[in-house]
């Protein structure tokens, strides 16, 4: 007779330890109006953007959708907006850095949705869609083109120069060229935008209080993710609103690329975007009496030191690798990392130990995969 301990099979104990749990309890009231601040109903329209002039304007957007797509504005005539903003990667590229003519220093954010932030790029060194369009056609990593360049395109293309006159009048100074050239992009950007995602279906049906539903669209675990991502996980003190994003900079400890000195952020990105060029106080700005708040009561300071801008996570699936330095090569490795949340290696880590188990880990992922959805623009789906 085998007195020998009892084996009960990893499966089998799994299934066991489930069955254990209770159902996940209904919705508070209190609960609910958290879950609505998320929904994408909660959306504000998209508020108009004085310093540019033709930001909504169907024309500057058919124009700014082929600019965003030409290849031509780039010194080897191969790569567009689109080389890295891949309307299929959710706007992003799906690699560790972008690639143009060379490297890119960081990892390329997807800009869906972007039209709502008052800072661009993960330091914010830029201060509206416009401007941020215009800086990689200078980069030498990435378009590595020059503005003169770019208007002789424009110019002795007949299409191009037909939009741009209709738009913009005749010829002028160089930088004013330019300047409308980004305009024109951003207005195809600004109709770039997330759609509905199975997590907004489910918060319809939580508003309408239709529990069939609820258990139709959501598993147990996805529940369990999103009470621990308004709750206990402490995601929504920086992931909140529609577009699950604060848009400000946080410093959360993540790890340098080996060889590398650590990266500044946001302590260099806001010095840059005082001094840019085509930033908010500048004359190229459209707005007859310009009132740049964002600009002039930006934060600065050592305590902005490695800190970098909260993105969305809607759809996060298709736009791995994360971090600024696409050091994150998954959810899995994100979500880790902020359960240790260790020390930064510059700075001051914001982040606090979530101390979250494996089962519970797994849940918040199940929750944030919810939120995957096709995105819409100008021109296609």
């Amino acid at each position: 007779m085998n007195r020998g301990r009892l084996t009960i099979p990893a499966a089998v104990l799994a299934l066991w330890l489930a069955s254990c749990e209770s159902a996940p309890a209904p919705w508070t009231d209190e609960e609910r109006a958290v879950l609505e601040s998320l929904w994408l109903e909660s959306l504000p329209a998209l508020p108009p953007d004085p310093t540019n002039a033709v930001a909504d304007d169907p024309v500057a957007v058919e124009f700014g959708r082929r600019l965003f797509f030409d290849t031509r504005f780039s010194a080897n005539g191969s790569v567009s907006c689109a080389t890295c903003h891949r309307p299929e990667r959710r706007f992003a590229d799906g690699l560790q850095r972008g690639v143009g003519v060379g490297v890119s220093r960081r990892n390329t954010p997807s800009i869906v949705g972007t039209a709502y932030s008052p800072w661009l790029y993960w330091d914010g060194r830029r201060d509206s869609q416009w401007s941020q369009a215009l800086s990689p056609i200078e980069d030498p990593d990435e378009h590595a083109a020059n503005r003169l360049m770019v208007i002789a395109i424009v110019v002795e293309d007949a299409d191009y120069w037909r939009m741009y006159e209709s738009l913009f009048g005749e010829a002028s100074d160089v930088d004013t060229m330019f300047s409308n050239i980004g305009k024109a992009i951003a207005a195809f950007e600004r109709t770039i935008m997330p759609t509905r995602s199975r997590f907004d279906e489910y918060v319809t049906a939580v508003v309408a209080g239709n529990e069939r539903r609820q258990a139709r669209l959501f598993s147990e675990d996805e529940i369990r993710g999103l009470r621990l991502f308004i709750g206990e996980a402490n995601c929504m003190q920086c992931h909140n609103g529609p577009l699950f994003t604060n848009n400000e900079f946080h410093n959360t400890g993540l790890i340098n690329v080996p060889g590398e000195l650590p990266d500044k952020g946001r302590v260099a990105g806001v010095r840059e975007v005082l001094e840019a060029p085509f930033n908010c106080a500048s004359r190229h700005n459209d707005e007859a009496s310009a009132s740049c708040p964002e600009l002039e009561f930006a934060l600065t300071g050592a305590a902005l030191i490695g800190a970098f801008r909260t993105p969305s996570l809607r759809n996060l699936d298709g736009t791995e690798p994360y971090g600024h330095k696409g050091q994150q090569p998954d959810l899995a490795a994100v979500l880790e990392h902020y359960n240790a949340a260790p020390d930064a290696m510059i700075g001051h880590n914001e982040a606090k130990p979530l101390g979250l188990n494996g089962r519970e880990l797994g849940q918040l992922a199940a929750f944030l995969r919810t939120l995957a959805a096709p995105t819409t623009f100008a021109g296609g789906t």
